[in-house]
């Protein structure tokens, strides 16, 4: 952010012959981050001066930090800003920059998903420029979640384009699942917690019996998200990490992709107030034996997918993970 100081200065690049539509353009973005344009006075490279408008934070709404280099940010935040942005403009006149600034961390967090699927592939991909045409795509609604609508044909199996289909996806960030486990005492740890979805499905069961999981920062890599979660929910130190996969969730309806984990601690203690209350989350905690847990899994006790995927690694693992 730029801010007032005698003495100091800040280098900029003055844009000329901008549109109002281009100038509304710039509003609606960086309104969103409570930026009002001001009127400023600039010195130019060739000596002279020249009235500009510049983007101005709202007094008092943000600190100030370290000097900001523009080559630090980009090689940081760039690309995901850049795809940030992208769903932030294909809001513009559809919603209003505030709602924008409220669904602003998820727009960061599904960017910061993108640019891990893009690094993705497993060495059989195909060249989706040449097998899939899209003929228009769209951002259906923003919140905490968002919502996409595509029309496109995709290359089929006999080498023809297939018809145009009329698709639309959940799109979500990236989250990790993580399953504590003791191994000297071969125990699990498990959280419940209130799931909306699940009510709304009008399940009588609400209430679930859960993994450890959540939502991967940007900036955060799947391990850092996966210790942070396991503190925020359960209250716990993780020891060490052992990878259990990583998938889609649910690869018909949802963008979410999900690290799987089982996280070594030594579990000792259950507790009744887990979660941030900042993020709406009442977390409650359970210590089961092994045994106990897959007696569970095996008469279909659980409802929560992750949970069973990560119980039957643990199944195949656990002798090693005790040696």
């Amino acid at each position: 952010m730029i801010v007032h100081e005698e003495g100091s200065l800040a280098k900029g690049l003055l844009l000329r012959g901008l549109s109002e539509e281009d100038q509304n353009r710039l509003v609606f973005y960086e309104g969103g981050f409570d930026y009002d344009l001001r009127e400023q006075t600039v010195d130019l490279a060739d000596g002279s001066i020249s009235q500009a408008l510049v983007f101005y934070p709202e007094p008092g709404l943000w600190n100030r930090g370290v000097l900001w280099s523009l080559q630090g940010w980009l090689d940081e935040w760039g690309a995901m800003t850049m795809l940030a942005a992208q769903e932030v403009m294909g809001f513009y006149g559809k919603v209003d920059a505030e709602k924008i600034a409220r669904s602003f961390p998820s727009i960061r967090t599904r960017a910061w998903a993108k640019l891990a699927a893009r690094q993705r592939a497993t060495g059989d991909a195909r060249d989706t420029a040449k097998d899939v045409i899209v003929h228009d795509r769209k951002p259906a609604y923003v919140n905490y979640f968002g919502m996409e609508e595509v029309a496109l044909q995709h290359r089929q199996y006999d080498g023809s384009m297939g018809k145009v289909l009329n698709r639309s996806s959940l799109m979500q960030g990236s989250a990790v699942i993580v399953l504590p486990y003791d191994p000297v005492r071969d125990t699990v740890l498990l959280v419940e917690q209130f799931r909306a979805p699940i009510f709304l499905a009008e399940d009588p069961e609400p209430w679930m019996w859960e993994p450890v999981a959540g939502m991967i920062d940007p900036g955060e890599t799947p391990e850092q998200a996966a210790l942070r979660e396991a503190e925020e929910e359960a209250q716990i130190a993780l020891n060490r990490l052992e990878y259990a996969g990583g998938a889609y969730s649910s690869s018909g309806s949802s963008t979410e992709y999900l690290y799987l984990y089982v996280g070594l601690a030594d579990l000792t203690k259950t507790i009744e107030d887990g979660g941030l209350a900042t993020e709406g989350e009442d977390i409650r905690t359970q210590i089961l034996p092994f045994s106990d847990f897959m007696d569970r899994v095996d008469s279909h006790g659980f409802k929560d997918l992750p949970l069973l995927a990560v119980a039957h690694w643990l199944a195949r693992h656990r002798e090693r993970l005790r040696g």
